[in-house]
């Protein structure tokens, strides 16, 4: 009877916990979803915050660089507006040029013409007298010869024809008496000089540096002088030569063209210089006419 009253009693309590674990069961397999859910949604969110972080940050460096442009952009319109307001000024200015002042700026204008034509007959007068001065050369060499190039040497330098005659060949030591053989040669150089009447030339004596101490010339600078004048008075006396075409120079020792340390250096120092001038008059004639 125990037996029974205690399975009759205990046969409720058995259905019961049955459907208490059942439900505990369902309920505990509904948390785990609601938890696998809510990691889902949970790691949803995350992502979807990292997306949003992201681009908020590339917003903000698009912002930025929108931000940058703007301020370059309004910097060029500051510079563009000072310029179009000093553009504008200059106009301003460029107005108020008066008639007589426009007139004088085409005047000078319609001058640069006139003076591109008369800087190109210049270069064609320079041209012309350079190929003058290369037929006199010419013509000289050819008259005087075969002559040891130490004895006499012709050249053009900047326009300017240079007749060097040595020393040796024009003198005797310390002398300033034009010798025999130096004479035949001035009339070679006499004759050439003589087929140009306009030209005019001046005979320069050069000396080396050792004092002068025989005769009655006191110093190199008499002496200089002495053997330029020799050499005129023969152009003119005896070959025929118009005197006021002729200048006589003496420059003693101080025209070297090398130092004085070897006699050789001294024999080249010891010289006579014609020098063919320029045509200044004509020259002077032709900048005239502008």
């Amino acid at each position: 009877m125990k037996n029974f009253l205690f399975a009759l009693f205990a046969l409720p309590l058995f259905f019961i916990s049955c459907v208490s674990t059942k439900k505990f069961k369902a309920a505990k397999a509904d948390y785990a979803q609601l938890q696998q859910k809510y990691n889902t949604d949970l790691n949803g969110c995350n992502d979807a915050k990292n997306q949003l972080a992201q681009q908020k940050a590339a917003l903000d460096a698009q912002n930025e660089a929108l931000n940058k442009r703007i301020a370059d952009q309004d910097q060029q319109i500051d510079y563009l507006k000072k310029n179009n307001t000093a553009a504008l000024q200059q106009l301003q200015d460029l107005s108020v040029v008066s008639a007589s002042q426009a007139e004088s700026i085409k005047k000078s204008l319609d001058n640069l013409g006139s003076k591109d034509a008369y800087i190109q007959t210049l270069q064609q007068s320079l041209a012309h007298k350079d190929s003058l001065n290369m037929a006199l050369v010419m013509n000289l060499k050819g008259a005087i010869g075969n002559l040891n190039d130490t004895d006499i040497n012709i050249k053009v330098d900047k326009g300017v024809v240079y007749i060097d005659i040595s020393d040796k060949l024009l003198f005797n030591s310390g002398r300033y008496e034009v010798t025999r053989k130096a004479r035949e040669v001035l009339g070679k150089v006499a004759q050439v000089l003589k087929n140009q009447p306009d030209i005019e030339f001046m005979v320069e004596g050069n000396t080396d540096n050792v004092p002068y101490r025989s005769g009655v010339l006191l110093d190199n600078w008499d002496l200089s002088v002495k053997r330029a004048t020799s050499v005129v008075r023969i152009l003119q006396k005896q070959y025929g030569l118009d005197p006021a075409k002729i200048v006589a120079a003496g420059r003693s020792q101080y025209h070297p063209v090398t130092d004085n340390s070897t006699s050789a250096d001294r024999a080249l120092n010891r010289r006579t210089r014609i020098v063919i001038l320029p045509e200044l008059d004509q020259f002077f004639k032709l900048l005239e006419t502008k």
